[in-house]
């Protein structure tokens, strides 16, 4: 009991200051294990898509997915009771699939329901195989509280991870809605996204950088919305005075998003400002060159060409990679940063199945 006692309390400061859904639950699954005295813990998610439970946590690092209505912790899912079985085999309702594929030889169970605020069972926290001896009472009674914990862990990480869908989606549409009049797809400004924090993850760039990038880099010509239509749609070269009145785009982008505290949208205001500025210092508006180009431009701005160039639009066939890739060797140093681009060579591989994935 001591040894219970000191693990408890060796959890519990960690597991009181810790506010992230998705760290928290891990940190439950291991206290679970060490206070219950068992070999592993695993903590089931419905899907109600599949009509599946899957793992999110799992001592022994196998993913598992079970249908709903099978084994035991499908029996604790669809009755919403804590189940305790410390004859695995003898069971009528223990499921033998899993351990077939998995080489591992279950003896008993402890599976407890995880009920959300709205009495709704949305998964199952699941201990097997007891050191020594068998399940008891205060085994179950530990459980069932670690559980409460848990359900509410993953409903705020479940709305959490709907809410940030819905955002990510909106910034999408209105990064596609600022492209409506021009003949890029939606998958074009999926694919923007994706390229540019791939290869800023390749770079070095922090988790939160690589996310924000993902969504900020299709932003980049936000700006165009404030261009008439006469010039934005007009077919053939810009002369004189409608290309100075299109190069405006960059700045209106910039305006429109600069005001706001969101780290995102900071982000995306240089990348609309400074996207059509050259690593020699001859792009536009302010002439700015090399690194006084954020990185987050000047990644955006090789994932767009490549993207571009490899795409068919109305007006031109699709380059092949190796033209593209010619091509963009040609203007690494002048129009493009190379070393960026070498990023982007090195792992061309990887890019294409991005764009072989949300293609046209």
């Amino acid at each position: 009991m001591y040894e219970k006692v000191r693990t408890l309390l060796s959890f519990a400061g960690n597991i009181a200051k810790e506010k992230e859904p998705e760290k928290l639950i891990p940190m439950l699954a291991d206290l679970a294990k060490n206070m219950l005295d068992v070999d592993r813990c695993s903590l089931f998610v419905y899907d109600e898509q599949s009509k599946k439970l899957y793992t999110i946590v799992a001592h022994g690092g196998v993913r598992i997915e079970v249908d709903a209505d099978k084994g035991i912790v499908g029996e604790s899912f669809r009755t919403g009771e804590t189940l305790v079985v410390n004859d695995a085999y003898a069971h009528p309702k223990f499921n033998k699939e899993v351990d077939l594929s998995t080489g591992y030889r279950t003896r008993n169970i402890l599976a407890s329901p995880l009920i959300d605020s709205k009495g709704k069972v949305i998964g199952v926290f699941q201990a097997i195989n007891k050191l020594k001896g068998e399940f008891k009472e205060e085994d179950v009674e530990f459980l069932t509280l670690l559980s409460v914990y848990a359900s509410d862990s993953l409903e705020a990480s479940m709305l959490y991870k709907k809410l940030r869908e819905a955002y990510e989606e909106t910034i999408t549409r209105l990064s596609y809605a600022a492209e409506y009049k021009d003949p890029e797809t939606y998958n074009h400004i999926i694919r923007i996204g994706l390229i540019s924090s791939f290869i800023a993850e390749r770079l070095g760039f922090d988790k939160d950088y690589c996310y924000n990038l993902k969504l900020a880099a299709p932003m980049h010509d936000i700006g165009k919305i404030g261009i008439p239509d006469s010039i934005l749609l007009k077919k053939g070269k810009l002369e004189g005075e409608e290309w100075e009145i299109m190069k405006k785009h960059t700045i209106i982008g910039y305006e429109i998003l600069k005001d706001s505290s969101s780290e995102l949208l900071q982000m995306a205001a240089r990348i609309a400002l400074e996207h059509h500025e050259k690593y020699d210092g001859t792009g536009y508006p302010y002439g700015k060159r090399g690194e006084e180009i954020s990185p987050e431009a000047r990644i955006t701005a090789i994932a767009d060409i490549f993207d571009a160039l490899t795409s068919e639009r109305p007006y031109k066939p699709a380059w092949s990679v190796e033209e593209t890739l010619k091509y963009m060797k040609s203007i690494a140093g002048s129009h493009i940063d190379p070393r960026i681009f070498n990023v982007l060579l090195e792992n061309i591989d990887e890019i294409l199945k991005i764009k072989e994935k949300y293609r046209d």
